[in-house]
């Protein structure tokens, strides 16, 4: 724990007395106060209601949201120590540094960093500024209440979530990824799982279909044809008596006219040529 200096020791114990509290839960509201620099605050002590969230402007949620009166009385704590840890130093020297750093990170059961160590790059800048974020092994989260989203990063997967009309609160995780984490809000529980899921998730690359061979649908050749000479016809298989025959009825035709000399003799030469 942060040593307080002696005037910040002496505001702590007034209002605890102030506010029917003790000194530890005083003390535990303003590191965390300090640790989201006087405007926003996340906390967890059974005085104050357990889990709790505090931003300077109004938003105020504790766990125990039906309490009226301990959400009025931590509302004011909360801004009577925004105005201390903005105009006075309330750590020894000793403790500056641990301050500038987020010593927040004891607050909270089950995270293993601050809520309010926000890493320059980490999240797509459309996100706004987060509320709040955390670290914890290589996952990462945080919520963005402007546009009502909640970023978690597992190692290269980066996942966003519409919180709806949920004001994020404090947070826990078990150690079987970012589905295992549960938040507070106004409404009391709310696990990851349940959110829709609006950003993008890193994938495997999928596998290009298989591309049909073009060879299996081009057309079948077309058969052969034989070469001109080889073309059959049927005087090309004409027998030899009908050879005769022809030449006999071709000279008919000549003696009555019909064929001439030369026409007689051309056609008898080239049947002859096919003996």
């Amino acid at each position: 724990m942060p040593e307080l200096t002696t005037q910040a020791r002496q505001f702590v114990d007034s209002l605890a007395n102030a506010h029917g509290l003790s000194a530890g839960a005083v003390e535990t509201l303003l590191l965390a106060v300090a640790a989201g620099n006087g405007f926003q605050a996340q906390f967890n002590h059974p005085e104050l209601g357990g889990m709790g969230q505090w931003s300077q402007g109004g938003m105020l949620m504790i766990g125990d949201m039906f309490n009226q009166g301990l959400k009025y009385k931590v509302g004011a704590l909360c801004d009577e120590l925004s105005t201390l840890v903005r105009n006075q130093t309330v750590f020894a020297p000793a403790q500056a540094q641990m301050q500038q750093q987020g010593f927040g990170q004891s607050q909270q059961q089950g995270m293993g960093a601050s809520l309010f160590v926000q890493r320059s790059g980490l999240w797509p800048p459309e996100l706004g500024s987060p509320a709040s974020s955390g670290a914890q092994n290589d996952m990462s989260y945080a919520y963005f209440p402007a546009t009502r989203r909640l970023a978690i990063r597992v190692g290269g997967d980066l996942r966003i979530y519409d919180t709806g009309d949920h004001q994020i609160g404090g947070v826990s995780q078990q150690q079987s990824g970012d589905q295992s984490l549960t938040f507070t809000s106004q409404y009391g529980l709310v696990r990851v799982a349940d959110l829709p899921l609006v950003g993008p998730v890193a994938q495997k690359p999928v596998e290009p279909a298989p591309q049909p061979d073009p060879a299996a649908f081009a057309p079948a050749p077309a058969p052969p044809t034989a070469p001109p000479h080889a073309v059959s016809s049927p005087a090309a298989h004409l027998a030899a008596d009908d050879i005769f025959a022809l030449i006999e009825k071709l000279a008919a035709l000549k003696e009555k006219n019909i064929l001439t000399d030369e026409e007689f003799t051309a056609k008898k030469t080239e049947l002859l040529s096919r003996l």
